[in-house]
């Protein structure tokens, strides 16, 4: 597509963003997005789309066809399509994250991991906003982003299973300044990070936590165009979370931090996860923005505090 067909009319955007809203209202989709998709593909603020002010400018330049933004449009309003994938980005934090349908689309709660790893490595003795930190399952890489910015001396290092999101992880990655300070690999988990054993200052992942029959069930925007493999956590949710909680000892150093998102009404389970696993001490949990029950944290213990925890038991 050139340049000249993407450029439109501001009369012609204001016709069809007039069209779109009324389609909204009708397919029972939130009118709000139209501007917000406007204001992603289009160089427009929000208050001239308010204003619509942007109506007599001559020529405005879109990233996408108009014909091709429609047809988009008609699959939001009624295949349920994420209005982040028709834009492409995903606003995060104070960041623009490129999305597509092979990424999970990083949503608000999972901005608090980022803080509470902040908070975490305020706390501890070790100089952890120095060392290596890990995202697994990066997707997007919204998580190895937001460590970066939050730990400018720490080397992070980002995994996923699958090509096609490692390669928008490095876009965004590139697209945000941090290519020097985020190593991406392709692999399962741990499996490209046998170097890094037992020097992790922590580890960060939001993993697939739902559980295997309750995906169908989701909002026909998540089921039916996120990706199953950042979604689905097996039978009871748990598979991911309960792999991790095994083999990250391995990996962290003695006072190491493990933080990970999961599901409400999982926290007990997964404390009970920490507990028997017998490697990991203060046992964190944290509620998200909405007073639920989200996130898991931990450190991981000496092997001689695991070893008199042990003795204690016998």
């Amino acid at each position: 597509m050139t340049q000249r067909q993407r450029l439109i009319s501001g009369q012609e955007l204001w016709q069809w963003r007039k069209i779109a809203q009324q389609q909204a209202l009708a397919a029972n989709v939130s009118v709000m997005e139209v501007d917000w998709l406007l204001s992603a593909i289009a160089p427009l603020e929000r208050l001239a789309l308010k204003l619509e002010s942007f109506k007599d400018l001559p020529q405005i330049q879109l990233q996408l066809d108009i014909d091709e933004l429609d047809r988009l449009w008609q699959q939001r309003l009624y295949n349920r399509l994420p209005i982040q994938y028709i834009a492409g980005v995903a606003p995060w934090r104070h960041f623009k994250i490129a999305v597509s349908p092979a990424v999970l689309i990083p949503r608000p709660e999972t901005e608090q991991l980022i803080d509470l790893a902040v908070a975490a490595a305020k706390s501890s003795p070790l100089p952890v906003e120095q060392g290596q930190w890990v995202d697994l399952g990066t997707g997007s890489g919204a998580i190895a982003l937001g460590l970066a910015e939050a730990f400018p001396q720490a080397q992070i290092h980002a995994v996923d299973r699958s090509n096609e999101a490692i390669a928008i992880a490095k876009k965004n990655a590139e697209n945000l300044g941090f290519s020097d300070r985020i190593s991406f690999y392709q692999g399962n988990w741990w499996e490209p990070l046998a170097f890094l054993k037992g020097k992790l200052s922590g580890m960060v992942s939001n993993p697939p936590y739902i559980p295997s029959a309750l995906v169908p069930q989701l909002q026909p925007e998540v089921a039916n165009h996120e990706p199953r493999l950042a979604l689905d956590g097996g039978e009871d949710g748990l598979d991911c979370i309960r792999h991790l909680v095994t083999t990250a000892p391995d990996y962290l150093q003695t006072g190491g931090i493990w933080l990970v998102e999961m599901m409400a009404g999982q926290a007990e389970a997964v404390i009970e996860l920490l507990k028997e696993q017998g490697s990991y001490t203060n046992i964190q949990i944290h509620t998200d923005f909405a007073g639920i029950e989200r996130f898991a944290q931990a450190q991981r213990n000496s092997d001689q505090v695991k070893e008199n925890e042990e003795n204690t038991f016998v």
